[in-house]
Protein backbone atom coordinates (compact mmCIF):
# COMPACT_ATOMS: atom_id res chain seq x y z
CA UNK A 1 0.00 0.00 0.00
CA UNK A 2 2.66 2.34 -0.87
CA UNK A 3 3.73 4.70 1.45
CA UNK A 4 2.07 2.92 4.14
CA UNK A 5 3.29 -0.40 3.78
CA UNK A 6 6.96 0.77 4.02
CA UNK A 7 6.53 2.49 7.49
CA UNK A 8 9.12 1.51 10.19
CA UNK A 9 8.08 0.75 13.56
CA UNK A 10 10.90 -1.19 14.83
CA UNK A 11 11.44 -0.26 18.93
CA UNK A 12 7.54 0.04 19.03
CA UNK A 13 5.28 -2.12 20.71
CA UNK A 14 1.76 -2.57 19.80
CA UNK A 15 -1.69 -3.95 21.63
CA UNK A 16 -3.64 -5.60 19.44
CA UNK A 17 -7.21 -6.50 20.93
CA UNK A 18 -8.95 -9.28 19.52
CA UNK A 19 -5.73 -10.24 17.42
CA UNK A 20 -6.25 -14.01 17.79
CA UNK A 21 -8.03 -14.51 14.01
CA UNK A 22 -10.09 -12.15 11.24
CA UNK A 23 -9.18 -8.56 10.91
CA UNK A 24 -7.12 -8.78 14.74
CA UNK A 25 -4.76 -10.94 13.06
CA UNK A 26 -4.29 -9.38 9.91
CA UNK A 27 -3.39 -6.11 12.09
CA UNK A 28 -1.03 -7.90 14.18
CA UNK A 29 0.43 -9.16 11.25
CA UNK A 30 0.92 -6.31 9.09
CA UNK A 31 2.24 -4.28 12.04
CA UNK A 32 4.47 -7.20 12.80
CA UNK A 33 5.66 -6.97 9.13
CA UNK A 34 6.70 -3.19 10.35
CA UNK A 35 8.77 -3.93 12.87
CA UNK A 36 6.93 -3.46 15.68
CA UNK A 37 6.78 -5.79 18.79
CA UNK A 38 2.86 -7.29 18.99
CA UNK A 39 1.35 -8.22 21.80
CA UNK A 40 -1.45 -10.43 20.92
CA UNK A 41 -4.65 -10.05 23.25
CA UNK A 42 -7.42 -11.96 23.21
CA UNK A 43 -9.32 -14.74 25.10
CA UNK A 44 -9.00 -17.33 22.40
CA UNK A 45 -5.56 -18.42 24.14
CA UNK A 46 -4.94 -22.03 21.57
CA UNK A 47 -5.84 -19.55 18.35
CA UNK A 48 -3.40 -16.41 19.46
CA UNK A 49 -0.83 -18.57 20.87
CA UNK A 50 -0.86 -20.01 17.31
CA UNK A 51 -0.09 -16.47 15.32
CA UNK A 52 2.03 -16.19 17.68
CA UNK A 53 3.65 -19.04 16.60
CA UNK A 54 3.29 -18.12 13.69
CA UNK A 55 5.34 -14.61 13.57
CA UNK A 56 7.72 -15.60 15.93
CA UNK A 57 8.71 -18.03 13.16
CA UNK A 58 9.22 -15.49 10.63
CA UNK A 59 11.48 -13.56 13.04
CA UNK A 60 9.30 -11.33 14.45
CA UNK A 61 8.41 -10.12 17.89
CA UNK A 62 5.21 -11.47 19.13
CA UNK A 63 3.35 -12.68 22.16
CA UNK A 64 0.15 -13.63 23.40
CA UNK A 65 -1.64 -11.44 26.01
CA UNK A 66 -4.82 -13.38 27.49
CA UNK A 67 -7.32 -9.93 28.54
CA UNK A 68 -10.87 -9.82 28.68
CA UNK A 69 -11.85 -6.38 27.62
CA UNK A 70 -14.90 -6.30 29.42
CA UNK A 71 -12.87 -7.09 33.08
CA UNK A 72 -11.29 -4.04 33.65
CA UNK A 73 -9.59 -4.53 36.49
CA UNK A 74 -7.65 -6.87 34.32
CA UNK A 75 -7.02 -4.45 31.65
CA UNK A 76 -5.35 -2.48 34.47
CA UNK A 77 -3.35 -5.64 35.77
CA UNK A 78 -2.08 -6.35 32.15
CA UNK A 79 -0.94 -2.84 32.02
CA UNK A 80 0.69 -2.91 35.20
CA UNK A 81 2.54 -5.37 34.79
CA UNK A 82 3.75 -4.54 31.44
CA UNK A 83 5.28 -1.26 33.04
CA UNK A 84 6.83 -3.34 35.43
CA UNK A 85 8.47 -5.38 32.68
CA UNK A 86 9.52 -1.69 31.12
CA UNK A 87 7.47 -2.84 28.34
CA UNK A 88 5.03 0.19 27.09
CA UNK A 89 2.42 0.36 24.90
CA UNK A 90 3.51 2.66 21.59
CA UNK A 91 0.32 1.88 19.41
CA UNK A 92 -2.83 0.31 20.50
CA UNK A 93 -5.31 -0.66 18.23
CA UNK A 94 -8.89 -1.80 20.04
CA UNK A 95 -10.14 -4.16 17.56
CA UNK A 96 -12.19 -6.51 19.41
CA UNK A 97 -15.84 -6.75 18.90
CA UNK A 98 -18.45 -9.21 19.20
CA UNK A 99 -22.52 -8.67 17.80
CA UNK A 100 -26.01 -10.09 18.36
CA UNK A 101 -28.09 -10.49 15.06
CA UNK A 102 -31.75 -10.08 17.07
CA UNK A 103 -34.81 -8.06 16.81
CA UNK A 104 -34.80 -5.85 19.79
CA UNK A 105 -37.72 -8.03 21.01
CA UNK A 106 -35.79 -10.68 21.07
CA UNK A 107 -32.30 -9.59 22.93
CA UNK A 108 -32.10 -10.33 26.70
CA UNK A 109 -30.05 -8.04 29.22
CA UNK A 110 -27.30 -10.31 29.01
CA UNK A 111 -26.69 -10.16 25.76
CA UNK A 112 -26.75 -6.76 25.29
CA UNK A 113 -24.09 -5.98 28.03
CA UNK A 114 -22.06 -8.31 26.03
CA UNK A 115 -21.82 -6.83 23.68
CA UNK A 116 -21.85 -2.82 24.98
CA UNK A 117 -19.13 -4.34 27.09
CA UNK A 118 -17.01 -5.34 24.52
CA UNK A 119 -17.61 -2.97 21.61
CA UNK A 120 -17.63 -0.27 24.04
CA UNK A 121 -16.63 -0.01 27.46
CA UNK A 122 -13.14 -2.63 26.39
CA UNK A 123 -12.03 -0.15 24.24
CA UNK A 124 -12.40 2.80 26.95
CA UNK A 125 -10.78 0.52 29.53
CA UNK A 126 -7.77 -0.04 27.21
CA UNK A 127 -7.79 4.23 26.44
CA UNK A 128 -7.95 5.15 30.06
CA UNK A 129 -5.11 2.77 30.42
CA UNK A 130 -3.21 4.15 27.38
CA UNK A 131 -3.29 7.35 27.07
CA UNK A 132 -2.36 8.18 30.30
CA UNK A 133 0.56 6.27 30.29
CA UNK A 134 1.07 7.97 26.59
CA UNK A 135 0.84 11.43 28.09
CA UNK A 136 3.38 10.61 30.20
CA UNK A 137 5.65 9.22 27.42
CA UNK A 138 4.70 12.41 25.11
CA UNK A 139 3.96 10.32 22.79
CA UNK A 140 2.06 6.86 20.82
CA UNK A 141 -0.85 6.12 18.97
CA UNK A 142 -4.32 5.22 19.45
CA UNK A 143 -7.00 3.57 16.97
CA UNK A 144 -10.09 2.41 17.08
CA UNK A 145 -12.02 0.38 14.98
CA UNK A 146 -15.32 1.27 14.01
CA UNK A 147 -17.99 0.34 11.49
CA UNK A 148 -20.34 1.56 8.84
CA UNK A 149 -22.82 0.89 12.21
CA UNK A 150 -21.16 4.17 14.19
CA UNK A 151 -23.28 6.28 11.43
CA UNK A 152 -26.27 4.44 9.65
CA UNK A 153 -28.00 1.42 11.39
CA UNK A 154 -29.75 -1.35 10.33
CA UNK A 155 -32.79 -4.09 11.74
CA UNK A 156 -31.35 -6.36 14.32
CA UNK A 157 -28.41 -4.25 14.87
CA UNK A 158 -29.52 -2.13 18.12
CA UNK A 159 -26.67 -2.79 20.12
CA UNK A 160 -23.89 -3.40 18.18
CA UNK A 161 -24.93 0.33 16.11
CA UNK A 162 -25.21 1.59 19.85
CA UNK A 163 -21.51 0.61 20.99
CA UNK A 164 -19.96 1.26 17.84
CA UNK A 165 -22.03 4.74 17.76
CA UNK A 166 -20.37 5.42 20.90
CA UNK A 167 -17.25 4.26 20.75
CA UNK A 168 -17.03 6.81 17.34
CA UNK A 169 -18.25 9.93 19.28
CA UNK A 170 -15.82 8.49 22.49
CA UNK A 171 -13.13 8.43 19.76
CA UNK A 172 -13.65 12.00 18.43
CA UNK A 173 -13.49 13.44 21.99
CA UNK A 174 -10.16 11.68 22.69
CA UNK A 175 -9.09 13.10 19.38
CA UNK A 176 -9.71 16.56 20.60
CA UNK A 177 -7.93 15.81 23.81
CA UNK A 178 -4.91 14.66 22.16
CA UNK A 179 -4.74 17.63 20.23
CA UNK A 180 -4.51 19.90 23.53
CA UNK A 181 -2.38 17.66 25.24
CA UNK A 182 0.30 15.94 23.36
CA UNK A 183 0.74 16.71 19.62
CA UNK A 184 2.96 13.55 20.02
CA UNK A 185 -0.07 11.54 20.31
CA UNK A 186 -2.31 10.00 17.58
CA UNK A 187 -5.62 9.10 17.89
CA UNK A 188 -7.71 7.64 14.72
CA UNK A 189 -10.83 6.11 14.20
CA UNK A 190 -11.27 3.65 11.31
CA UNK A 191 -14.73 3.05 10.18
CA UNK A 192 -14.67 -0.41 8.15
CA UNK A 193 -17.44 -2.14 5.92
CA UNK A 194 -17.92 -5.39 5.64
CA UNK A 195 -15.47 -7.82 5.55
CA UNK A 196 -14.66 -11.56 4.66
CA UNK A 197 -14.26 -12.36 8.64
CA UNK A 198 -15.05 -15.25 10.57
CA UNK A 199 -17.00 -11.85 12.26
CA UNK A 200 -19.47 -11.91 9.28
CA UNK A 201 -19.35 -15.67 7.57
CA UNK A 202 -19.94 -17.47 10.79
CA UNK A 203 -23.15 -15.36 11.45
CA UNK A 204 -23.91 -15.47 8.29
CA UNK A 205 -22.13 -18.53 5.93
CA UNK A 206 -24.66 -17.46 3.00
CA UNK A 207 -23.08 -13.76 2.77
CA UNK A 208 -22.02 -12.88 -0.99
CA UNK A 209 -18.02 -12.44 -0.28
CA UNK A 210 -18.75 -10.53 -3.55
CA UNK A 211 -19.60 -7.63 -1.61
CA UNK A 212 -16.79 -7.85 1.39
CA UNK A 213 -13.37 -6.79 1.32
CA UNK A 214 -10.31 -8.76 2.37
CA UNK A 215 -9.59 -7.74 6.11
CA UNK A 216 -5.83 -7.41 5.06
CA UNK A 217 -7.19 -3.61 3.19
CA UNK A 218 -8.05 -2.55 6.81
CA UNK A 219 -4.46 -3.86 7.96
CA UNK A 220 -3.31 -1.51 5.47
CA UNK A 221 -5.69 1.34 6.68
CA UNK A 222 -3.72 1.38 9.83
CA UNK A 223 -0.68 1.30 8.88
CA UNK A 224 -1.29 4.43 6.47
CA UNK A 225 -3.02 6.25 9.63
CA UNK A 226 0.66 4.99 11.83
CA UNK A 227 2.15 6.39 8.87
CA UNK A 228 1.69 10.04 8.60
CA UNK A 229 4.43 12.87 9.82
CA UNK A 230 4.69 13.86 13.15
CA UNK A 231 3.04 17.47 11.86
CA UNK A 232 0.07 15.58 11.20
CA UNK A 233 -3.12 13.10 12.49
CA UNK A 234 -5.49 10.85 10.86
CA UNK A 235 -8.53 11.38 12.58
CA UNK A 236 -10.56 9.51 10.94
CA UNK A 237 -10.51 6.98 8.09
CA UNK A 238 -13.58 5.08 6.15
CA UNK A 239 -12.64 2.16 4.38
CA UNK A 240 -15.70 -0.20 2.11
CA UNK A 241 -15.75 -2.15 -0.27
CA UNK A 242 -17.28 -0.35 -3.95
CA UNK A 243 -20.65 -2.47 -3.12
CA UNK A 244 -20.59 -1.98 0.55
CA UNK A 245 -25.02 -1.49 0.96
CA UNK A 246 -24.68 0.61 4.32
CA UNK A 247 -22.37 3.84 3.31
CA UNK A 248 -23.18 6.68 3.32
Amino acid sequence: MGDAARVDLRGRQALVTGAARGLGASIARRLAGAGAAVLVADVRKDLAQELCDELSGQGHDARFVEMDVRDPAAVAAVFAELEKDGRAVDILVNNAAVDVSKPIEHLTADEVTRVIGTNLLGPMYLCLETYRRMIARGGGHIVNILSTAANRTWTEAGPYAAGKSGLRAFTHTLFQEAQRDCVGIGVTGIIAGGMETPFILERFPDADVSMLQKPDIVADTVLYALSVPAGSVVGELVVVPRREPSWP
